[in-house]
């Protein structure tokens, strides 16, 4: 599957034409934005791959910086991106949450190395049964999915990967938060948190990034990195991205892990927020 959003900000794609577009116009970001009454962010979020837009959208940036001649042709690669996000809303349907998760097992099967962050969720090679089917509770509400209990059987499957007598180093960071939002109910959130308290594996590393820290880079979405492929998975697509994006991502990775609490302080953490919890 060829992923949207690297389609979307690939060299030659639409987010960088219309990007060229703007500054072929001497427009800033901000201006272009304020000219046609949008956020002020829009313009930066569709540059960025970000945010897809719309066709209307796309009419109004070519008339704007004044090339409405290349609309149509914009609007064509507009169209293969939503398509591509639509094959992976079916998929979802058709095919179910678990075989998205029997296709990231075979990738992660193949891979030395490891690198998971999330922003507020425990990742899922670390996932109890409990939590597991919380989220695909969640995805399910959103997809009309019935496979929950085969994307249970799935994800803890792929979990024994941790334990496989081939050697791989896997490093894990979430931040604090994903320790007091459960997904699951309480019982079976406080399961996750002795899960992880548990977790002693020489080849695994968990980095919880503690409330309060002040990050020097901020990530808005989760990602995972097998070796040097980078993979993003949201409500909406699934992206497989190599090259420099994978590689600006895992300089990110490594600036998170500076951030993070390990070993005993991140034991700490997750003995505190169990704590918290019973006495709620």
């Amino acid at each position: 599957m060829h992923p949207a959003s690297e389609q979307l900000t690939a060299p030659g794609g639409l987010a960088e034409r219309l990007a060229g577009l703007r500054s072929a116009a001497g427009l800033k970001a901000t201006e272009l934005a304020a000219s046609l009454g949008w956020a002020r962010s829009k313009v930066s979020k569709i540059e960025n791959g970000g945010q897809i837009p719309s066709e209307q959208d796309i009419r109004d940036w070519t008339g704007a910086t004044g090339h409405p001649g290349v609309t149509d042709e914009l609007i064509a690669m507009l169209r293969q991106v939503q398509e591509i996000h639509t094959r992976w809303r079916r998929r979802l349907r058709e095919g179910g949450q678990a075989s998205v998760q029997r296709d990231i097992d075979e990738l992660t099967r193949a891979s030395a190395r490891i690198r998971n962050f999330q922003v507020a969720i425990i990742p899922g090679l670390l996932q109890t049964a409990g939590y597991i089917h919380g989220i695909a509770s969640q995805v399910s509400a959103v997809f009309g999915t019935t496979d929950i209990n085969a994307t249970v059987s799935a994800r803890l499957g792929r979990q024994q990967i941790l334990y496989d007598p081939e050697p791989r180093q896997f490093e894990f960071i979430f931040t604090e938060a994903a320790l007091y939002m459960p997904p699951c109910p309480r019982a079976a959130m406080l399961a996750q948190l002795d899960r992880l308290m548990a977790m002693d594996l020489e080849n695994v590393t968990i980095g919880i990034i503690p409330m309060g820290t002040e990050l020097v880079m901020s990530p808005l979405n989760g990602f995972m990195i097998l070796d040097d492929l980078l993979v993003i998975e949201s409500y909406a697509y699934q992206d497989q991205v190599g090259g420099e994006m994978a590689e600006t991502l895992a300089r990110i990775f490594d600036a998170l892990m500076s951030e993070s609490a390990t070993g005993e302080d991140a034991r700490r953490l997750i003995a505190k927020a169990a704590q918290s919890m019973r006495q709620e």
